[in-house]
């Protein structure tokens, strides 16, 4: 299916559609990582492809899995969203508790690791400044600046996952959209999803932020942010947050100031 393709990058993004598919491929591998590594669906939910000479698991719709067959669903409509401009995405492992509250029982959602995928778009043409610390003269962005980007990308989500420390047995994937409110009309579900009931959200013990990536292409960024217990990276090798394979390490984050 379109969502089983590998990664290819064309010699030169100078189409929106082009930058568009890309970034599709690229969410469709980083959410396929995150669960293979997190252990959240058996080995044969997931195929093999190539993202250049990375080898990198790809969730498929198996039968036998209903899981891994709901979140492609899911995934196909956040591409819709995405085509449309509309939307920056959660993907939440969480497990729900029922609490009472003022003789109400409330079900909560008690959230212990998130993955937030941000996505920012450029309406008049292709974005040639995002604002970082390292202008370029030309400051326009190459076909080779967005795959070493998507490949380091990639990376840090493999050494991240592989130095975290497991999630608890019962946790169950939520998968949430959030819109811009400017550009999305009132009544917009994409396919899949529905809209959200605005239940109580807290997030188990302390968390902490780190900011894992972002990909650039001429027409739009992809920044991917995880939140995580303190204590799952504190069992770890802390390494892993000061040391990345560029001058960009996996920060430490506060809360984004954009949001």
């Amino acid at each position: 299916s379109n969502f089983q393709s590998a990664v290819v990058f064309p010699n030169k993004i100078s189409t929106e559609q082009q930058s568009l598919m890309l970034v599709k491929r690229l969410l469709a591998v980083a959410v396929s990582c995150i669960t293979y590594l997190r252990g959240i669906f058996p080995e044969s939910a997931y195929g093999t492809r190539y993202m250049d000479d990375v080898c990198v698991k790809i969730l498929r719709e198996d039968k036998s899995c209903p899981g891994s067959t709901q979140l492609v669903k899911w995934m196909l409509g956040c591409y819709d969203a995405l085509q449309k401009k509309y939307v920056s995405l959660l993907v939440s492992f969480s497990y729900f508790i029922l609490d009472s509250f003022n003789n109400y029982w409330i079900c909560l959602q008690t959230i212990t690791e998130c993955y937030h995928f941000k996505f920012k778009y450029t309406h008049n043409g292709p974005l040639l400044d995002f604002g970082s610390k390292n202008k370029r003269n030309d400051s326009t962005i190459t076909c080779a600046d967005t795959k070493k980007a998507s490949i380091l990308l990639i990376r840090k989500i493999y050494v991240l996952m592989q130095n975290l420390s497991p999630l608890p047995n019962d946790v169950c994937l939520t998968m949430k959209l959030f819109y811009y409110d400017e550009v999305t009309p009132s009544d917009y579900q994409p396919p899949g999803f529905k809209e959200g009931e605005c239940e109580g959200m807290i997030f188990e013990g302390e968390p902490m932020y780190l900011n894992v990536g972002e990909v650039p292409t001429p027409f739009h960024m992809l920044k991917v942010k995880v939140t995580t217990e303190k204590q799952r990276i504190e069992n770890t090798d802390k390494n892993i947050l000061k040391h990345g394979e560029s001058n960009v390490p996996l920060r430490v984050d506060g809360d984004d100031p954009e949001e």
